[in-house]
Formats: C-alpha cells, structure tokens, sequence
C-alpha cells in the first residue's frame, strides 16, 4: 500500500513537527545543492526554525549578499531600508578613513614623500619630532628604572655576602670547638677504679 496524501496543515505535537522540520529541511538544502551542481544555476536558501535557529545553503559560486543584489536589481525591490543605507554609508565612510591613515602611516615611515607638497610636509616632520621627544623620553625612564634595579641589586648582594661571611665564620667555630672537646676526652687520664675483696666463704683457721 502507498502512503497517504499528508493534509498540509500545522502539526500539533512538537516533537513529531521537529522531526518533520529537520527531515524536509535536509531535503530543501539537498535539492538546491543537486540543482546547483548538475544546472550550474546560483541558489541561496536560508530557513528559519519556530525557534529561531537559521540553516542556508549557496552555491559556491557566489554568496548570499551577491544573489540579494541581484535579486534587487532584478526584481526592483528595495531590500535595504534607510537603516541600512546608512548603515552602509558609515561603512563606507569608515573605510575612506582607514585609507587616509594608511597613507598617512606610510608617510610617516618615509614612503611615498615625493606626491607631496613642503607645506604637506612639514606637519609630517612636527609628528616625528613628537614622536622621537616621546621615545627619548621612555628610554630615559627606563634607564633610570634599570639603574635603580641595579643598584637595589648591588645592596642585596653585599648583605647576602656578608651573612655568608658570618655564617662561615660561626661554622668554622662550631668545628674548632667540636675538634678541641673530641682530643680533650681522647687523651683525658684514666680513672683507677678500687675493688674491695670480700671473702665468699668464712675464714677456715679461725674456726679451728
């Protein structure tokens, strides 16, 4: 027997609409891939869950941006509010002034100079000599800083010197005193010790 014609209506139960969500989901992205593949067309979708989770496919021909704009210019819809346009003049705006600071960092390393005019120059030459006051400056400090280190070093070191000095001082001591007290009871003088006789048994003549 064959299936039964599915009513196209809201699935009540939710895990049987996730289920039925992920499966024809992975069907619409598969049969743009297989269209895109074997017909050579530019294909973009993009799904949205009830929950807010996206998934999209594009051709890897072009991107999602490139297929809006050519369905705008296709269609003559608006896809882009006044927003967005300012959005994308900001950008634009942004990306101007990046460039001019690229310029402006190239001239400050010495490239590209000869475009320029004296007056455009001498600006150029105040920020260097901002620049080197600053870095004479940082090196200053950190010379100072660096003979301050060293010299806090230097102290340390004399007192580590001299509490090696004392501690060997107080070992060699200990030795002495260890060597004097061992000779003095190797060759002390020996002790004679008296023993008292005590008969066992009672005289034999005074009990005759």
């Amino acid at each position: 027997m064959g299936r039964g014609k599915i009513e196209i209506k809201r699935i009540e139960n939710s895990t049987n609409r996730q289920v039925t969500f992920s499966k024809r989901r992975n069907g619409i992205i598969k049969k743009a891939r297989e269209i895109s593949i074997l017909c050579e067309a530019q294909v973009s979708v993009v799904i949205f869950s009830s929950s807010g989770k996206m998934s999209e496919y594009c051709s890897p021909s072009t991107t999602l941006p490139k297929i809006l704009e050519r369905y705008q210019t296709n269609s003559g819809e608006k896809l882009w509010d006044a927003k967005h346009e300012s959005l994308s003049v900001e950008i634009e705006r942004m990306k101007k002034e990046n460039d001019n600071m690229q310029i402006e960092l190239r001239h400050l390393k010495g490239e590209d100079l000869n475009s320029l005019y004296p007056k455009e120059l001498i600006p150029i030459e105040e920020a260097l000599q901002i620049g080197l006051t600053s870095i004479r400056e940082k090196q200053m400090e950190i010379w100072k800083m660096h003979k301050k280190n060293e010299k806090l070093l230097e102290e340390e070191n004399k007192q580590l010197t001299y509490m090696l000095h004392h501690y060997q001082l107080a070992m060699d001591g200990s030795v002495r005193e260890l060597e004097l007290g061992y000779k003095d009871k190797e060759f002390a003088p020996q002790m004679t010790m008296a023993f008292r006789v005590q008969p066992i048994q009672p005289n034999l003549h005074e009990s005759k």
